[in-house]
Order: C-alpha cells, then sequence, then structure tokens
C-alpha cells in the first residue's frame, strides 16, 4: 500500500528537496492551529501523520526499494525545521518516525520485507533505552521489559527496543543491540505521558512480555558504529553507509530550531505593542529585548548553518567511499548536543524580558519555551555526554563513547 503521493512520485519522479520543504512550510498555520489540540490529547493527531504521509516527507531517507528517495539528511532536516515551526511536537514525531526508516534500511533484508513488503508506508516508532531483558532462544531471542519515551508510537505498526544480550557463558561485554517487533508483540501506556513540554509527542510507555525476535530482526549498535550493516547489501547507496548515529542525535535536536523560531516570531510580535503598564515603557524601545532576540536569531541561523555544513561533508565522505574521521564524528555529535540547551536559554532570555504577557500559557512563546526545555531532557542532547570524546578524538584517542 502507498500514498497517492508516493505512487505519483514513483511514476513521475522524486520531488525535489525545495518542493519538500515548500509541502512543510505550507503546513505551518494548519498545525499552530492543531498544536493546543496535540497538547491537550498528548498526541499529534492521526490527521496531520496522514497529511504528512501524504506529502511524502516519511520517504526521504527511506530505501528505494520501498518506495523511498534516498535523499541527504540536510533534505529530512529541513522539512523537520518547518514543521516543528508550526508545532514543536510535530517537528520531534517527525524526526524520531522519519529517521526510522533509515535505520530499517540497515536491518537485514528479510526484517525490510516483514515491515515494507505489504506496506510501504508503515511507520516505526522507538525507544533505545537499553533496560530490555534478553533470553538467548534457537534462532534469536525473548525480549521483555518496560521502556519509557516512545513518540508517536500510537501512529505505528512496529517498533524499535534497546537492550543489551549478555553472553550466554558470561565472558565479555555485552552486546548493545536494537530489536524490531510488530504491534502485536507489545503494550503501549497511553496515560503515562504526563509532561510539561512536548506533550504532543505521545511519547508513551511501551511494555513487552517475553516476545520471540528472530535474530534477522536485531541491529548490532556496534555494526552502525563500523557502518558495516547488513541491510546495505541491498541498499547500497552512499547515504547507507554513513554512521547511524550521526543522523539519529540531528533528528532530536533539529525540531528545536523550528521550537526557536517560532519563540523568535511570538517575541517579535508581544514586543510590537507591548507598554509597560509599570513603567510605561515600550517594548520595542528597549534596547535588553532587542539584543535577546537579535542573539536568538543570529545564533538559530549560526547553528543551522554549521549542521548543514557537517551533513554536507559526511554525505562527500560518503558518496565518494571516504571514511570518516572519528574525530570528526566525536565533533558533529558534540554540535548536535549543544543545540537544543543553547536554544532554550537564548528563548528564556527573551521570555524573561516580555513581562506579564509572556506567562500566560495563550502567549505564543510559551510553548516552545515549555518544549525547548522538555527536549533537554533527551540524552543525545546532553554535551556532557561528548566532551571527552571530542577532546580524546582530537588527541589521537579512541572514542569511549561509540554512539558516534
Amino acid at each position: 500500500m502507498a500514498t497517492v503521493t508516493a505512487l505519483k512520485e514513483q511514476a513521475g519522479g522524486t520531488p525535489t528537496h525545495a518542493e519538500l520543504v515548500d509541502r512543510a512550510r505550507a503546513m505551518i498555520p494548519t498545525l499552530k492551529k492543531r498544536a493546543k489540540q496535540a497538547t491537550a490529547d498528548r498526541n499529534v493527531s492521526a490527521e496531520t501523520i496522514a497529511e504528512m504521509q501524504e506529502a511524502g516527507f516519511f520517504r526521504v531517507l527511506q530505501p528505494k526499494k520501498y518506495g523511498g528517495y534516498e535523499m541527504s539528511p540536510n533534505v529530512f532536516f529541513d522539512v523537520q525545521k518547518q514543521l516543528a515551526e508550526g508545532c514543536m511536537s510535530t517537528g520531534w514525531i517527525y524526526g524520531v518516525l522519519g529517521c526510522h526508516p533509515y535505520q530499517m534500511g540497515l536491518f537485514d533484508a528479510k526484517a525490510q520485507e516483514e515491515v515494507w513488503g505489504d506496506d510501504n508506508s508503515m511507520l516505526v516508532s522507538s525507544t533505545y533505552q537499553p533496560v530490555g531483558k534478553v533470553e538467548h532462544a534457537d534462532g534469536g531471542y525473548y525480549l521483555s521489559g518496560h521502556w519509557g519515551f516512545s513518540s508517536g508510537s500510537v501512529h505505528c505498526g512496529w517498533i524499535l527496543l534497546g537492550a543489551l544480550i549478555f553472553p550466554e557463558d558470561g565472558n565479555g561485554p555485552p552486546d548493545m543491540r536494537t530489536f524490531l517487533l510488530p504491534r502485536s508483540d507489545y503494550e503501549i501506556d497511553r496515560d503515562s505521558w504526563q509532561v510539561f513540554g512536548l506533550q504532543g509527542t505521545g511519547s508513551h510507555d511501551i511494555h513487552v512480555d517475553r516476545a520471540f525476535v528472530p535474530e534477522y530482526r536485531t541491529h548490532r549498535a556496534e555494526d552502525g558504529f563500523l557502518c558495516k550493516n547488513p541491510g546495505q547489501e541491498v541498499n547500497d547507496s552512499p547515504l547507507f553507509s554513513l554512521p547511524w548515529a550521526q543522523v539519529f542525535t540531528r533528528s532530536v535536536s533539529t525540531a528545536a530550531f523550528g521550537g526557536a523560531r517560532a519563540a523568535i516570531n511570538a517575541a517579535m510580535a508581544i514586543m510590537e505593542d507591548r507598554i509597560s503598564t509599570n513603567t510605561g515603557k515600550a517594548s520595542k524601545a528597549d534596547p535588553m529585548l532587542h539584543a535577546a532576540i537579535a542573539a536568538a536569531h543570529s545564533q538559530s541561523l549560526e547553528m543551522e548553518t554549521t549542521h548543514r555544513a557537517a551533513f554536507d561533508e559526511l554525505m562527500e565522505l560518503a558518496e565518494n567511499g571516504e571514511e570518516i574521521p572519528m574525530e570528526k564524528r566525536a565533533l558533529f555529535a558534540y554540535q548536535s548536543s549543544t543545540v537544543v540547551r543553547r536554544l532554550a536559554r537564548l528563548v528564556d532570555e527573551m521570555v524573561q524580558l516580555l513581562g506579564g504577557r509572556a506567562i500566560y500559557m495563550s502567549s505564543d512563546i510559551i510553548q516552545p519555551w515549555l518544549d525547548l526545555n522538555a527536549a533537554r531532557a533527551h540524552v543525545a542532547n546532553d554535551p556532557n555526554n561528548r566532551t571527552g570524546d571530542v577532546v580524546g578524538t582530537m588527541l589521537g584517542q579512541p572514542p569511549a563513547f561509540t554512539f558516534l
């Protein structure tokens, strides 16, 4: 099964980078109108997901074999920023669910066929926390556990779950893997997602009770790190030779650019007509507010430029068949990890200078401010996890944290 747009494009060619971004930009007003309902429902609506499917957004990083476009990750991130400007929860869900077709392309071909063989628009959710309990079995494993933070899970028919496989003989380090399960093998706790920001992501808890997972439906973290994945036998374009972690880490930081842009626009709108009832001063004449808005605008664009250049470089190396130096991988992952915290601080500076107008939930600046602060909690958005590898690889040492 494929969407109408996908069928037309399979016959007439892949949309351009600009066309996809224009489609995402056109959704901003609609997403803004739906944002409060998504927050109240603690889920982005099925209607929004369907419109994103119809626009072809989830195909940007999907293998061509299954109707995907196999485009540069920078196309994917540019779409994500537009969606997040309308609703950061929607942008976040797109980042997570939209990067999974990339990881699926790294799985064994049998796993890809199970997920997409009958419906190449099938979506896959995840929670990579390595908290699952694994039992060895003939041909695979039994997986059990309770995971948190599965964004967009109610819209998906499959899930990717993290767990450690310990050697049967007890010798040697554990093997970190992602396990792929169909919807029949897990339960979603829809009451678990009670948070102050990114409410619409529906990042619910997941429960699994001893589900069998065949070996071919697992993906080794080491394979993703070494860029030697079983799926590359069938998906042999340069795109799928990138380190998996480089794609994923940016998928959970890039929505912050859209959220920050929405906050900057809101600050400008408040500034235009706000006059303090206490001091009588107009915000549009406040140099401190001007400085805060200028800093947010300028530094956001600087970070976007840095990230775009990083993936241009990664793709160039991949297309030339060159290995990506660990020093660059560590640096790029660190740069991604700093984005959310930096943007949250910049938006906070603006909020502090907008007085009482900015503290009402009806204010357009409050939801992106809350969303940015919630996004800081993701482990990939904590730069403290990355500093050692940045300095270590600069000294020629191997990385300690292999999710690079």
